[in-house]
């Protein structure tokens, strides 16, 4: 049973902590504007990011990497007047992070401006200094290592990571060292499942998975791709959850008990 925002309290990161602790699943979904917001907060998603994947499925880029700041502040304020209950996360963009000093005075404006709670850094162990400075100034962070699609140039394509041992253990050295930072929450994309349930057990903040097995604390999807709505091929990590289902509210609903249960990620979902 899902309840209505009203009656259910405020997700923080101190409930998706004691959610790890006591190994219950939460779900994420993305949202762009406030009418998805609210109906995704209904459904009693635990974390709505705004995602620079908009720039590929609102402004109809080809990457994430033409998302500006200003389209960030821009659509995390529309995601925060549909949003009540729901921890509100949003990407920082390409390039908007390139030193601490530098993503300190973006991720303040994500929050000031754009009402975000928790800002998201795509990065490994480069990030420390930044992920220590925005812990020091009560900037909470989540970090996304895995698959970067903001360097998807310098990575040569959508490209599976940490299949071999070496870079395996690379992303999970990169991982504590985040945690040790200040992290406080981390989520990974496009691994093996395998890694995948290794990072989780590895790490004692919470851990979203997207394409990375069934092991993470968490799932996330991009709502476009999990209501078939996407121009093109969708990811083969996703699922459209509006088949056999009457509404919007219905598709969504069903993504949450499905992620909650373990139904999904299916072996079908997830890399091997």
């Amino acid at each position: 049973m899902y309840l209505e925002p009203s009656n259910r309290k405020p997700i923080t990161l101190t409930t998706l902590a004691k959610m790890k602790r006591e190994q219950h699943k939460f779900a994420v979904l993305t949202a762009y504007d406030a009418s998805f917001a609210a109906l995704i907060d209904a459904a009693g998603v635990e974390v709505i990011l705004v995602g620079d994947s908009l720039g590929m499925v609102v402004q109809g880029q080809p990457t994430t990497v033409p998302v500006t700041i200003e389209d960030m502040i821009y659509h995390t304020r529309m995601v925060a007047r549909g949003c009540s209950t729901a921890l509100l996360m949003a990407d920082m963009p390409f390039a908007s992070y390139a030193t601490p000093e530098q993503a300190l005075r973006n991720a303040a404006r994500l929050m000031q401006e754009g009402g975000a709670q928790i800002v998201k850094l795509e990065g490994g162990a480069w990030l420390v200094e930044t992920v220590r400075l925005l812990s020091r100034n009560g900037i909470p962070v989540c970090v996304h290592l895995g698959l970067l699609p903001q360097s998807v140039h310098k990575l040569g394509g959508y490209r599976v990571q940490g299949r071999e041992e070496p870079a395996a253990r690379q992303i999970i050295d990169e991982a504590l060292l985040l945690q040790e930072a200040g992290a406080d929450l981390a989520l990974v994309e496009c691994i093996p499942a395998e890694l995948g349930a290794r990072l989780t057990e590895a790490l004692a903040i919470p851990l979203i998975g997207i394409g990375a097995g069934a092991g993470c604390d968490a799932q996330v999807l991009v709502s476009y791709d999990m209501l078939n709505i996407t121009a093109g091929r969708r990811p083969k990590f996703s699922k459209n959850f509006l088949t056999g289902q009457d509404s919007l509210q219905a598709a969504v609903a069903e993504y949450v008990r499905a992620v909650k249960s373990g139904e999904f990620p299916g072996p079908e979902h997830c890399i091997a």
